[in-house]
């Protein structure tokens, strides 16, 4: 063999060993910073880290890791399409270092989320091992959703880092009967600083044994009232427990003054909402005798709705008075509909889902724009009873909830008994599959110019929802 044949031999083995090597250093960089079509976003741009961590991960294929050095709200989401009125499940292992939020008490940290929306599974923070993350929703009236993996929150910013792995996603059944399962948390003690121009003060408020017995009386006619109302398009099933566990926060706005934000109960919420068989919360409790100065400010509200925690309806029932208060009972002489403010506050939760179901419906406080008056003995009952039924009258005929809403319950495990699981959120089956989509992306880079796959964008902050009475 001549020396020109040698060389040319040894050059082919040099390319085609710098190909293979260029090959290799390509995956790694790309099996590093690759998100499998998840869009990155942060609300501070440039202050979180995202990449595939091959040293912590779960299982086979890499972990995928937001580590935030500061304060940030951080996620990588995927859209998918969904049925309308569908409900999912979508399940993913967490792992977090050193994961705490910018305020305490708030509902962020390391979490699976829609993107866009207030609607998460629970958080974790701290020094946690994997762990295992449920979230279910219902689609209401969307085809297409943003799934989400996050570290951060609408609610407030987080830092640390977090691993996520593993996701599925699946579709169950949702239970379209009629009947919801209410549960109602009478909290015993209040136990809470309030801030004034001369300092904090401290309130301690309890539930006294009549003030339990009203509660438990109102419910049972609220059940019943429902159904009446409505002339049996809904129904109700209920529990009642009570909650040794003080409450020792409360939450503020200027328009309601203090009120029970999920976040103020979250560990008692949690228990309970674990057990999957909820549709609506209520929590009653005392702010004390509002003629004295053992009291919380709470701008002459009785109920408080409008709110809602991991998707389900959260009203507050609040007791204003120590004696003598005859809004929780029944007398034939002063107030012959003591439950209203159920009805009331659960009609706030009925208008929110219409309105995110894509439903017209009239405002709940607009009864005097339509001619109702709060009559004594039964104060808005005639309104409650159109509202129910859409029987209100108006230039455009008869309004009021679509029917089709009492069957539209949150989420719930038990939806899942039996699910179907889909490919969204599947990961590449083996490294062939890797670099085949390594592949196709970079000829639709090249052939795309205009390409934002996989960049960083910004997420918007929506707020948060309005609490109405």
């Amino acid at each position: 063999m001549n020396a020109r044949k040698v060389l040319k031999i040894i050059g082919k083995i040099l390319t085609l060993v710098f190909i293979i090597a260029s090959l290799v250093v390509a995956y790694l960089i790309y099996s590093k910073y690759n998100f499998n079509d998840y869009v990155k976003a942060e609300y501070n741009r440039g202050i979180s880290e995202f990449e595939r961590d091959s040293k912590v991960k779960y299982s086979e294929s890499n972990s995928y890791k937001i580590h935030s050095e500061q304060y940030n709200d951080a996620m990588f989401y995927k859209e998918i399409p969904v049925s309308p009125n569908t409900v999912y499940k979508v399940t993913c292992m967490v792992k977090t270092e050193n994961v705490e939020n910018e305020t305490e008490g708030t509902d962020s940290g390391a979490h699976i989320c829609l993107n866009r929306t207030m609607e998460k599974s629970v958080d974790i923070t701290g020094t946690t091992d994997w762990t295992k993350l449920d979230f279910v929703f219902n689609s209401k009236d969307k085809t297409m959703v943003e799934v989400g993996f996050r570290l951060g929150g609408y609610a407030g910013n987080s830092k640390g880092t977090a691993w996520f792995s593993d996701f599925t996603i699946e579709s169950g059944s949702a239970d379209t009967s009629n009947t919801w399962n209410f549960l109602c948390l009478l909290f015993d003690n209040v136990n809470v600083n309030i801030p004034y121009d001369s300092g904090d003060q401290n309130i301690k408020l309890h539930l006294s044994e009549e003030d339990k017995q009203d509660m438990k009386a109102c419910i049972e006619r609220f059940k019943s009232s429902l159904s009446e109302l409505s002339k049996g398009k809904i129904n109700a099933k209920y529990e009642v427990k009570e909650v040794n566990k003080e409450i020792t926060t409360m939450s503020y706005d200027k328009e309601n003054g203090y009120y029970v934000s999920p976040m103020d109960v979250r560990e008692a919420l949690d228990t309970y909402i674990n057990q999957g068989k909820y549709d609506h919360i209520f929590i009653a409790f005392r702010t004390g005798d509002i003629n004295s100065q053992n009291a919380i400010p709470v701008n002459d509200w009785i109920g408080l709705g409008g709110m809602q925690y991991r998707g389900i309806g959260f009203s507050n029932i609040r007791l204003p008075n120590e004696s003598n208060n005859y809004i929780y009972k029944y007398d034939t002489r002063i107030n012959t509909f003591p439950e209203e403010v159920f009805i009331h506050e659960f009609l706030h939760t009925l208008e929110r889902n219409s309105e995110e179901y894509g439903y017209e419906v009239p405002e709940l406080h607009s009864y005097d724009y339509y001619g109702y008056t709060d009559q004594k003995l039964v104060g808005l009952k005639q309104w409650y009873k159109d509202y129910l039924n859409c029987e209100i009258s108006s230039s455009s005929g008869r309004i009021g909830l679509n029917p089709e809403i009492f069957t539209k319950k949150p989420a719930k495990l038990t939806d899942f008994n039996l699910s179907i699981e889909l490919p969204y959120l599947k990961e590449p089956a083996n490294i062939f599959e890797e670099i085949g989509i390594m592949f196709s992306k970079l000829i639709k880079m090249f052939s795309n110019s205009n390409n934002q796959d996989n960049t960083n964008e910004t997420i918007d902050d929506t707020g948060i929802g309005n609490l109405q009475t």
